[in-house]
């Protein structure tokens, strides 16, 4: 049975190839125009801080090694470009034998998105550095203000707003705005 509905999935890949793999997805995706059933691809990292030879250095860690988190709507189809892209070893929680794989529960993926500091939803939003943007939802809502910074992977923005006569500076997902037109 398909659904139509857009979950999110986990991917066990080689390990040590989590980038690749999110890289031939997103290009899969795109060059087999599956935009509208392949979303997000993330692949879940953390930043340490470690102290060799007296010096402090940041390092990247993957969060689970082996595995890539997919955003996606499972058809036939779209289950066979993501199964058969390289580097992809399977679905996690597959019966094997082209069964249907089981999404991961919302308060998983909450969880998961929530660590990384990224958004559970996707939101289309077309702004640019400099546009004037309003604030619908949090602490600043009702206020307007200009889009200084963008993370279009994140889903976040940097907003200047002017509060009593100065111009601060708040993070904002994209949920969170609306574009003035």
């Amino acid at each position: 049975m398909e659904s139509f509905e857009k979950r999110w999935y986990v991917l066990h890949t080689y390990s040590g190839y989590e980038n690749r793999v999110k890289i031939n997805l997103e290009s899969r995706a795109q060059s087999m125009k599956m935009d509208d059933y392949i979303f997000r691809v993330v692949v879940p990292e953390e930043k340490e801080t470690e102290v060799k030879n007296g010096k402090e250095k940041e390092v990247v860690h993957k969060t689970f090694p082996g595995y890539v988190l997919v955003e996606m709507v499972m058809t036939d189809e779209s289950w066979y470009i993501v199964r058969n892209t390289p580097g992809v070893t399977g679905f996690v929680g597959s019966h094997g034998a082209g069964s249907k794989p089981a999404p991961l529960l919302p308060e998983e993926i909450n969880s998961i998105l929530h660590s990384l500091g990224m958004s559970t939803r996707t939101v289309e939003l077309k702004v640019e550095n400099g546009e004037t943007v309003k604030i619908i939802e949090g602490a600043f809502s009702g206020l307007e203000g200009q889009v200084a910074e963008i993370d279009e992977e994140k889903q976040k923005l940097k907003v200047n707003i002017d509060m009593f006569g100065r111009e601060t500076s708040t993070e904002l997902d994209f949920d969170q705005v609306d574009k003035i037109d």
